[in-house]
C-alpha cells in the first residue's frame, strides 16, 4: 500500500521574552479661559474659543498667525431672577425654589443664562438657546462660587472614575512574527454628574488621542486613530493604521495609554473646556508571538496524534 505524506503548518513557541515600557503621551497646552463679571452677573469671554452656533459647545479657534479669534458672545447667569424678588419677568422665575440642602445652608439663587455680542455697550441680552429655564446657584455671590470651580475643576476633572477602556489585538492571544496584528481600543466619551462647592456640575470627559506601547521597545502615537476590528480572515494580511509587525518571537506587555480632554456646565449652564487632560493607561494585554515551521511528516493528527505538529506532541 502507498502512504502518503503531507505538509503541515505548526505553530511553535519559543522562549519568552519580556520587555518592559513605559510610554509617557505627550501632554498639549489648552488655550486659556477668561472669567469676567458684569453688573448683575456672571460673564464669561472666550479669547481663544469660540461657541457652536448648532451645537452650543465651546470649541478652541484655530488661526494659521496663532493669533486665535475672539468669540463674539458674552454670556451672563442673569441674578434678576430671584424667587423673593421684584424682579420677575423671566419665564418660570416665580415658580422655581432653590432651598438649602444638606450642602448649602442657605438658600440658592435662580438665575437664566443670557448671551449678548460683546461689541455692544449695555447690550439686550437674550437667553442662552442651549438653557431654556432658570437655574440654581447657591453662592450669595454667583460669580465667586464659579470662578472658584474654575479654579479647581481639572483637579476634580482628573479624580473621576473614567473607564480607559481596553486595548484589544487581532490575532490573540498568539500572533505570527513578521504578520500585522492589528491593535484597537474600546475607549468611549463618558459623562458624570457631580457636586462641585453646592453646585451641580456635569463634566464629559472625551477620548483625544491615544498612544500604544506594543512591548518591543515601539510605539504609535500620540494618534487620533482609535483602531477598528477586522475580519479574521483579514488578519494576517491587512495593515491597519494601528498594526504592529514583531520581528522577534516571545512573549510582549502591550498598553494603551488614552488622553481624555473634557468639558464642564455648571447647573445647565454653557459647557466650558477644562485646561488640562487625563491620561489613563489600560491593563496590559500579554502578546504572544510565535513563527511558522513546516516539515512532512508520515501520519495526520487523526492516525498519530503524537506525530510531529500535533497539538500535545512533544516536541522533536
Amino acid at each position: 500500500m502507498q502512504k502518503f505524506t503531507q505538509s503541515v503548518s505548526v505553530l511553535v513557541s519559543t522562549a519568552c521574552l519580556m520587555v518592559a515600557l513605559q510610554c509617557v503621551p505627550a501632554h498639549a497646552k489648552e488655550p486659556r479661559i477668561d472669567i469676567g463679571y458684569v453688573e448683575n452677573g456672571l460673564q464669561l469671554t472666550g479669547t481663544q474659543w469660540t461657541r457652536d452656533p448648532v451645537t452650543g459647545e465651546f470649541i478652541p479657534n484655530v488661526n494659521s498667525s496663532s493669533t486665535a479669534a475672539a468669540d463674539p458672545n458674552q454670556y451672563m447667569a442673569d441674578t434678576h431672577c430671584r424667587a423673593d424678588g421684584p424682579d420677575t419677568k423671566d419665564p418660570g422665575c416665580d415658580a422655581l425654589e432653590c432651598p438649602a440642602t444638606e450642602t448649602n445652608t442657605e438658600a440658592g439663587t435662580p438665575v437664566i443664562w443670557k448671551e449678548a455680542p460683546k461689541a455692544i455697550t449695555n447690550p439686550g441680552w437674550t437667553d442662552w438657546i442651549p438653557v431654556t429655564g432658570p437655574t440654581c446657584l447657591y453662592d450669595p455671590q454667583p460669580e465667586n462660587v464659579l470662578d472658584n470651580i474654575a479654579a479647581r475643576i481639572l483637579n476634580d476633572f482628573q479624580q473621576l472614575p473614567i473607564n480607559p477602556g481596553t486595548l484589544q489585538a487581532q490575532p490573540f492571544p498568539h500572533t505570527l512574527k513578521g504578520a500585522p496584528t492589528n491593535f484597537y481600543t474600546t475607549a468611549s466619551e463618558q459623562d458624570f454628574d457631580v457636586s462641585i462647592l453646592g453646585q451641580a456640575v456635569h463634566l464629559t470627559a472625551t477620548p483625544a488621542n491615544y498612544t500604544y506601547a506594543f512591548g518591543d521597545g515601539t510605539s504609535l502615537g500620540p494618534t487620533p486613530a482609535a483602531g477598528y476590528p477586522i475580519p479574521e480572515t483579514e488578519w494576517l494580511n491587512t495593515q491597519t493604521r494601528t498594526s504592529h509587525s514583531y520581528t522577534e518571537t516571545g512573549n510582549y506587555q502591550a498598553t494603551l495609554t488614552t488622553s481624555f480632554t473634557g468639558t464642564y456646565s455648571v447647573n445647565n449652564g454653557p459647557p466650558l473646556p477644562i485646561n488640562g487632560t487625563l491620561n489613563l493607561t489600560t491593563p496590559a494585554q500579554t502578546i504572544q508571538v510565535w513563527k511558522t515551521q513546516r516539515a512532512l511528516v508520515a501520519d495526520t493528527c487523526q492516525e498519530n496524534p503524537n506525530s510531529w505538529g500535533c497539538p500535545g506532541a512533544k516536541p522533536k
